[in-house]
């Protein structure tokens, strides 16, 4: 009965470290992210160099999503350093490419719309991380609404229609939402794979959890953006 207990415990604390380090490095990625989007935007020479030449404002906005496909598929092969340089990488251009939000809207309503989206972020984490319920049913029903964003965003850039970027911008908060949930309970679940490794698994497993996380809080917040952004005069 003790030593039951004694796995059990060692398995929940290994479960909260697996937790607290993607936090912690969404985090630092966030935080990284912040800092480069405010350098940029507050450096007329910088915002000359990216948006008066095509070439280098399209790298800035693939790269990063170059950068999520090769991470996603070598994770696991990539050393703990390279991992984090990759990942270092991609909130930095990230930042780079999310500089424009501090052009189009004021500075108030991006910091309001930023607190919303946390409040909003950890709420769903809470709920993943204490349900006893499998988020997994719902998996299906995410990835559909998640290309159907993507198929009418694309749409909606020969249509302009405000109505259906409206209705685009509702969706991708529900979406991002859900996902939040969603990849915080199997996040949840990787504490499993990561009993008994060492600790560049752990990293990797880190890393990799705190990027699916970034991307439901970058994507959530744009959407909100949306509701909640004040335009400069």
């Amino acid at each position: 009965m003790t030593e039951g207990r004694f796995y059990d415990d060692a398995a929940l604390v290994r479960e909260r470290s697996v937790l607290r380090n993607v936090y912690l490095w969404m985090a630092a990625g966030l935080a990284l992210t912040g800092i480069v989007a405010l350098g940029v935007a507050s450096n007329p020479r910088y915002i000359q160099a990216i948006y008066s030449n095509r070439l280098v404002y399209m790298i800035l906005l693939f790269a990063p999503i170059g950068i999520v496909w090769y991470l996603s598929a070598r994770i696991m092969s990539l050393s703990a350093g390279a991992a984090t340089l990759w990942f270092s990488a991609f909130a930095a251009l990230m930042g780079a490419s999310l500089s424009s939000v501090f052009l189009v809207y004021t500075g108030t309503s991006v910091a309001a719309t930023f607190f919303i989206t946390a409040g909003t972020f950890a709420a769903m984490s809470v709920y993943a991380v204490t349900t006893r319920r499998d988020l997994a049913a719902f998996s299906s029903y995410l990835v559909m609404g998640l290309w159907g964003l993507i198929i009418a965003s694309l749409v909606n850039l020969f249509l302009k229609s405000s109505g259906l970027d409206w209705l685009i911008s509702l969706v991708g908060v529900a979406v991002f939402i859900g996902l939040t949930a969603w990849d915080t309970q199997v996040i949840k679940g990787w504490s499993a794979r990561a009993a008994g490794e060492d600790e560049s698994v752990f990293l990797r497993l880190s890393i990799m959890g705190a990027l699916k996380l970034y991307l439901d809080f970058i994507n959530l917040f744009l959407f909100m953006l949306r509701f909640f952004g004040r335009r400069r005069d």
